[in-house]
């Protein structure tokens, strides 16, 4: 019970947070995910009925596949969480960003790194044996939030998610975890929705993708963000002001 009141208040205000922030944070995700929705649906979208599962071998490189599915499911939720913290968080004497001043700050070419990188780690994670990509996911999950708040690099971001989330992993796990999964469960029956109303087009994996990201991928967004400035409190004794609900006109 003394995990889990804590951890149920962390829902409340993420809860909070996302309904406050909803406005500003869901068109934020059309400009993300439409382009991001076509890289996801593009595997979803291939003929795996082909495959012959009747030796080991191909059973074995079907699980692989679905595994590396799951990763690249994360493509662009770490970029996305990274821009979601700059418009939740404030530096000294800043108010908060507007869209375009938001723009101009996202470190762009380290997010793109690391997202990549964090979905690489994950999948080959989930591929091989699945706890190690679960690991990964959960001491991992901060680095975004961290590039952008503490102005780290995509080595040093890697190093402080880990030391971050260290002691405090169930806190994590309990959060992310359920999050990310019900996230892919709501993709999974958005595709399967589009797919009976528009039938197995391209067009319908790409829509059904980008309707659920961009409903659910800033409810993940929040809970990085205000799980990476408490375990900042947490370590460091330093907590970064939150912004004002709902950013200004760019």
């Amino acid at each position: 019970m003394r995990r889990l009141a804590p951890t149920l208040s962390l829902y409340a205000r993420i809860w909070r947070t996302y309904r406050e922030w909803a406005r500003s944070l869901l068109p934020l995700a059309v400009v993300v995910f439409v382009p991001i929705g076509l890289i996801h649906a593009l595997p979803v979208h291939a003929d795996l009925n082909s495959i012959d599962l009747d030796g080991g071998i191909e059973v074995f490189l079907l699980a692989t596949a679905v595994m590396a599915l799951a990763g690249a499911g994360l493509i662009g939720e770490v970029f996305y969480a990274g821009a979601v913290s700059i418009a939740l968080t404030r530096r000294q004497g800043e108010g908060a960003p507007s869209l375009r001043g938001m723009a101009r700050r996202i470190s762009y070419g380290r997010l793109i790194a690391i997202d990549l990188l964090f979905v690489a780690v994950v999948a080959i994670g989930l591929a091989l044996l699945l706890v190690p990509g679960l690991l990964a996911f959960v001491y991992l999950g901060l680095v975004a939030p961290v590039i952008e708040i503490e102005g780290r690099t995509v080595r040093g971001s890697l190093k402080r998610s880990f030391e971050l989330v260290r002691g405090h992993f169930w806190l994590v796990a309990a959060v992310l975890i359920p999050i990310e999964v019900g996230g892919d469960a709501i993709s999974f029956f958005a595709a399967e929705l589009a797919h009976g109303a528009l039938g197995g087009s391209l067009f319908a994996a790409w829509a059904a993708d980008t309707v659920s990201n961009v409903a659910v991928t800033p409810f993940y967004a929040v809970a990085v963000v205000l799980l990476t400035v408490d375990l900042i409190a947490d370590r460091d004794g330093t907590r970064r002001r939150l912004n004002p609900e709902s950013l200004p006109a760019s």
